[in-house]
């Protein structure tokens, strides 16, 4: 079996809810490297990437994008670690942290190949840039960043530009889009099933079309897992919730389904804020997705 690697980005630098900066640690503690090492992985847990305080730091003049200089030098040591741990033939696996960390694991793979599959698995579309952003919040942007789209800072992270082909790029389970978030991805030929195709095909149906998509002729999937894709019911600590989202058993069959693929090469799982959870309920949850990710099965 491949040998796994887990990298801890505590960063809530790209929104305004405190909390999502201990997600890495509410995920270790629901017991991520035991539980892979029991389906066989050999682990290595790389600790975490020093990330400043919000209170510590100034947002920046720019309101549209707030801690860019921040979340920029975060993004670059991130994709550095994810490149070398490529390199050295390793699995990364990303604990966030917010989903602005995507941006540096993204561009980390990029560096690797340009010709990765991206499942992007979300609530949100991610694909908001500093012309469309009603927040400034930079967790809302990621996709959009690595299609090529905003500030040059973010774009050009890791020397290379359009680090993904929006043709292998799919978003799974959106149900919360802004309007001109919803036009940009239209125009930049981004596949996107919500939540309203999942209901209407079935999970197993989007995740059959989503994997063919991603794994066309390409090198591998990414897979970007934001805990609030899942529904609140079942995923409780996260900084946005939406509700009418993944059940807990289309959560995990669309994580078999990609097990079964044996395409995911490197996987970031983000968003889980422990002040808004239940019993760590959602690091737990986080937990469970990736063990179905890499291989378990009741049988």
């Amino acid at each position: 079996m491949q040998e796994l690697r887990i990298i801890g980005v505590p960063s809530d630098l790209g929104q305004r809810r405190r909390g999502v900066d201990m997600g890495p640690s509410a995920i270790r503690y629901a017991g991520l490297s035991m539980k892979l090492e029991t389906l066989g992985y050999t682990v290595k847990d790389l600790g975490n990437i020093n990330v400043p305080t919000p209170e510590m730091q100034d947002d920046g003049a720019d309101n549209r994008l707030r801690f860019l200089r921040e979340v920029t030098e975060v993004s670059k040591e991130l994709c550095s670690i994810v490149s070398r741990v490529v390199d050295e033939g390793y699995i990364p696996i990303i604990l966030g942290g917010d989903h602005s960390i995507a941006i540096g694991s993204v561009a980390g793979m990029a560096q690797k190949s340009k010709n990765y599959g991206v499942i992007w698995f979300d609530a949100h579309g991610d694909m908001n840039t500093p012309e469309t952003t009603p927040s400034g919040n930079i967790h809302g942007m990621p996709l959009a960043i690595s299609l090529g789209y905003g500030h040059d800072d973010l774009v050009g992270i890791g020397g290379v530009k359009g680090k993904l082909k929006p043709e292998n790029v799919v978003l799974v389970g959106i149900r919360s889009i802004d309007r001109d978030e919803a036009t940009l991805i239209k125009e930049a030929g981004v596949h996107c099933y919500t939540m309203a195709e999942v209901d209407r095909l079935g999970m197993a149906q989007v995740m059959k079309e989503a994997i063919e998509i991603a794994g066309n002729g390409t090198d591998g999937i990414h897979l970007s897992l934001d805990l609030d894709a899942l529904d609140p019911m079942f995923a409780p600590g996260v900084g946005t919730p939406v509700n009418g989202g993944v059940t807990y058993r289309e959560g995990h069959l669309a994580m078999e389904m990609l097990a079964d693929s044996d395409k995911v090469v490197s996987v970031d799982v983000v968003e889980v804020n422990p002040i808004l959870d239940t019993h760590n309920q959602t690091a737990v949850m986080a937990v469970e997705l990736v063990e179905s990710l890499f291989g378990k099965t009741t049988l």
